[in-house]
């Protein structure tokens, strides 16, 4: 019982379990694999996965595609040393497919980078549309019974200003001929690509697309506003807003996220998008004086540009009402908090 005392997260994954009580006994002894497990989203599905095995005493595996088992070590030790836990090495879109059975994939690589170049982006593309391909490939080889794609709220492309709340039934997208598609216009291909091997293959294809999120394990240097605003608070300020703060985002803490995920994994309609945030708008201004106040910080805030926010790309603001009214999902864990425990795990852990 000592992990339970030692694990930082406690109070998180206990929140987690909660919320998907009476749903985890169909993964009693089934192995689980994973893309994109030592990621951000991958990390805090190791943990609820390792939490709820052994709270539950599940008797399954999880394993964790990566292409550096070593570099995950460090990151996470506790993890990786935890036997419910292993690892198999390769590239997403060309790994050798593990032996036996494995009747739940979770396809959560290929995360986005809010600093990606015009050169990256073809990279980019093809990391999403073949790593989904081969992990599909690899799902008619392995007795697979669910598959959860972890897609993303940039399928639907810009969000034009009059709309409040983007819907899954938006049927917009990204712009073909703008190398910053690629991204988006990957997920929509990894979407096409799992709903016809569904079909096809008769197996359930859960659709996440996800939003934005805020939590442990998330890079401080991966140049999101929330992030930003976090590492400058801990290297004592001033915070920075890049532009004039008048961009609308919405935040989901990690935990909340991973009730969501798990949520869809278990009991979501097969080939039926969600959405996965906070419909709770804050303008970034806003946002950087929340964190601000986290650090106690007295008028901290600047703002370093002048630029005026193109009113096309000021929104990205998900409706959770499917998520809400089918799954009975929300959000349990406020802004404010996600902050503070956010900060606190940093505080702990850099």
């Amino acid at each position: 019982m000592k992990e339970n005392h030692d694990n930082p997260l406690k109070e998180d994954l206990e929140h987690i379990l909660s919320h998907t009580a009476g749903r985890w006994e169909e993964l009693r002894g089934k192995r689980i694999f994973i893309t994109g497990g030592t990621g951000f989203f991958g990390t805090w599905f190791l943990e609820s996965f390792a939490w709820a095995n052994r709270r539950l005493n599940l008797k399954s595996s999880m394993l964790v595609l990566t292409r550096d088992v070593d570099a995950f070590k460090k990151k996470a030790p506790r993890l990786a040393a935890n036997q419910s836990i292993s690892f198999h090495e390769g590239d997403v879109r060309s790994y050798e497919f593990p032996n036996g059975v494995f009747e739940y994939i979770i396809h959560a690589a290929a995360s986005f980078q809010s600093n990606m170049s015009e050169e990256d982006a073809l990279d980019a593309f093809e990391i999403i549309a073949d790593g989904t391909r081969h992990t599909l490939e690899f799902g008619k080889h392995c007795n697979l019974k669910k598959f959860l794609l972890i897609s993303s709220g940039a399928v639907y492309g810009k969000q034009t200003p009059n709309m409040k709340h983007i819907h899954e039934d938006c049927h917009q997208g990204p712009d073909p001929t703008d190398w910053r598609s690629a991204y988006g216009e990957g997920k929509r291909v990894a979407e096409l690509l799992t709903v016809l091997n569904a079909r096809k293959y008769n197996y359930e294809a859960k659709i996440a697309r996800c939003f934005t999120f805020l939590g442990p394990y998330q890079r401080l240097d991966g140049k999101w506003a929330i992030t930003d605003f976090i590492n400058d608070g801990l290297n004592g300020g001033p915070i920075v807003v890049k532009g004039d703060g008048m961009p609308c985002r919405s935040y989901l803490y990690a935990a909340d996220l991973m009730i969501f995920l798990w949520t869809i994994l278990f009991d979501g309609k097969s080939c039926w998008p969600y959405n996965v945030g906070s419909d709770v708008e804050i303008n970034i201004r806003n946002l950087a004086e929340m964190v601000a106040v986290s650090f106690e910080m007295d008028e901290n805030v600047v703002l370093s540009e002048k630029k005026i926010t193109d009113r096309n790309s000021a929104r990205y603001v998900p409706s959770i009402q499917r998520a809400r009214e089918g799954l009975s999902l929300s959000q349990y864990i406020d802004l404010e908090s996600a902050i503070k425990r956010t900060i606190e795990f940093n505080k702990l852990h850099n």
